[in-house]
């Protein structure tokens, strides 16, 4: 595992002061430079997926990957990189990392470069996000957590599944 993830501490450890709450969250590298995390509790699983489980769909956004069939429920899978416009390198990969993830209206499945780990990130280590963040990405962001000397975005999983990129079309 890598240094920057953080497991549960003893809590005979644990500060006294803690006033917040420590929360999981799932880490992950949208592209090999941004890394970032969801709350575990709106995580379902994360899967690797040949690239002919996806099911393209003409005429939508680019950052519609297609339609995927999991445990007969029908998922759109939205690829992050795109969406956040980003750059990404992985585009050719005969497998897709995915992380299913439930929403208030549906569940949606976001492409990744590769998942890395369980961490906890205690609530106040969460900032908001640096004016250099580009504005493609700060509607669908928490905050951001300096780990290690870098910097995760927090992403909101109900932000992106309300964003209008998925709506038109």
């Amino acid at each position: 595992m890598s240094a920057a993830l953080v497991p549960n501490p003893p809590s005979s450890l644990a500060p006294v002061s803690y006033v917040g709450r420590s929360h999981t969250h799932i880490r992950f590298n949208i592209t090999h430079q941004t890394p970032a995390v969801l709350p575990l509790s709106c995580v379902q699983e994360a899967i690797t997926v040949p690239t002919q489980r996806i099911t393209p769909m003409p005429n939508m956004h680019p950052c519609l990957s297609g339609l995927m069939n999991r445990r007969s429920q029908v998922i759109w899978v939205i690829d992050l990189a795109q969406m956040l416009e980003l750059s990404a390198s992985f585009y050719h990969s005969q497998q897709f990392n995915l992380i299913l993830v439930q929403t208030e209206a549906t569940p949606l499945m976001f492409r990744v470069q590769e998942v890395s780990g369980i961490l906890n990130i205690h609530s106040d280590l969460i900032q908001p996000a640096p004016a250099n963040i580009s504005s493609g990405i700060t509607p669908y962001l928490d905050g951001c957590v300096s780990l290690d000397s870098e910097l995760l975005l927090v992403l909101n999983a109900e932000a992106i599944a309300r964003s209008s990129l998925l709506r038109s079309s």
